[in-house]
């Protein structure tokens, strides 16, 4: 079993480096376009403060999208409280989220990107609710703008 994990995490560490975006941009253009925390966690991989940022209490309904490219990536009614302090979803909008492999902090993880841009958006996990898909994607709050739905009339 482990020199199938050992295996896997190679390919996609492997894929993560070499993949291209449908969204490609400079640094410069990046820093031109995102505030310093969205650069920060999307284009550095950083990570807020748990608890810091106000998409972690929403509760209307809508849909994520990437803050750097606006590609949809999550929908509100796959949202739940994981207590962690990050904006937490049971799955993503299929496609659109790419599971890479990360060791910045010297064990693999799962991270989670923009499958259009490439930004860092967390991780998931695998504590997520049980009676729906036991998987937690833990995001970051400023790698996301929140679009609420039109009512319709």
């Amino acid at each position: 079993m482990i020199a199938t994990l050992t295996s896997y995490t190679i390919q996609a560490q492997k894929k993560s480096t070499t993949k291209k975006y449908k969204v490609t941009k400079t640094e410069t253009e990046w820093k031109n376009i995102l505030t310093k925390e969205q650069y920060y966690i999307l284009r550095e991989a950083g990570t807020e403060k748990p608890f810091s940022h106000p998409y972690n209490n929403i509760k209307k309904a809508g849909t994520y999208v990437c803050a750097a490219c606006k590609t949809p990536l999550y929908l509100s009614k796959n949202k739940y409280n994981s207590g962690s302090g990050w904006p937490s979803f049971d799955r993503a909008i299929k496609e659109n989220v790419e599971l890479d492999v990360d060791y910045k902090i010297g064990y693999a993880r799962t991270e989670l990107k923009c499958n259009t841009c490439g930004g860092h958006l967390g991780h998931s996990f695998n504590d997520g609710p049980k009676e729906t898909t036991g998987v937690r994607h833990c995001i970051n709050g400023g790698a996301l703008e929140f679009i609420p739905d039109k009512k319709k009339k």
